[in-house]
């Protein structure tokens, strides 16, 4: 399938799966199976330093920053060395870094305007304000700004299936994808759990990724930026 058609294609589902959540409460149906509303506590809690912190938050998160620094490390070093395995690498290595740079960038900034609170923010679950989504007007009296959707975190994560381009063989490309959907996810489903994102910020993060990086892919190729 041609890159053009999967943007496309990828744009209908980003646009099909933002109206289903914002017209539905399926973010409420599924953030209910990991808030104790007897306890008010959320299934799991964020302790800094702890193995859980350092498996799914913090510690990931500089794993991927000294992974995107190697990718840029070798891309560089690859218009030096003579190895021309190393060299036919290179658009790969570039899609990679660029994507692992670029992608939290653009949902980092949609986090920090879209002004959505978390599930811990939402009265139901133990917090002070109502119910609101990306199209959802803010209440005037409410004067604190949110920063919870799209979900930051998994960008990194999400970002690392551009790996997909990286491998000449299709089994090991998406044997690539699989493992950056399981750190991704694994990254998403942990603020799911510690009541800091819906659903719906996990998904729609791991879908505009994908679109990004379709792009990021077409660019690099059509220049021929490699």
């Amino acid at each position: 399938m041609r890159v053009e058609k999967q943007i496309l294609i990828t744009s209908f589902v980003l646009i099909g799966i933002f109206f289903l959540f914002e017209l539905s409460n399926i973010d409420i149906f599924v953030q209910e199976f990991f808030y104790n509303s007897t306890t008010h506590k959320w299934l799991l809690e964020h302790v800094k330093g702890s193995i859980l912190d350092i498996v799914f938050y913090s510690g990931i998160k500089k794993a991927i920053i000294v992974f995107g620094v190697l990718i840029l490390f070798i891309y560089i070093y690859s218009f030096k060395s003579a190895s021309p395995l190393l060299k036919s690498y290179r658009g790969g290595l570039l899609i990679v870094w660029l994507s692992i740079a670029i992608v939290p960038m653009i949902i980092g900034t949609l986090k920090a305007n879209t002004n959505v609170p978390c599930p811990c923010d939402f009265m139901h679950f133990g917090g002070e304000y109502p119910y609101i989504r990306a199209l959802d007007s803010m209440p005037q009296e409410i004067v604190k700004k949110f920063k919870c959707y799209p979900a930051g975190h998994a960008s990194g994560g999400f970002a690392l299936m551009s790996l997909f381009f990286l491998f000449k063989e299709k089994k090991n490309s998406f044997i690539a994808f699989g493992v950056a959907m399981i750190i991704g996810w694994s990254m998403g489903i942990y603020k799911m759990l510690i009541g800091h994102h819906y659903l719906s910020h996990t998904l729609i993060t791991m879908i505009l990724a994908w679109l990004l990086i379709l792009v990021i892919y077409k660019i690099t190729k059509r220049y021929s930026l490699s």
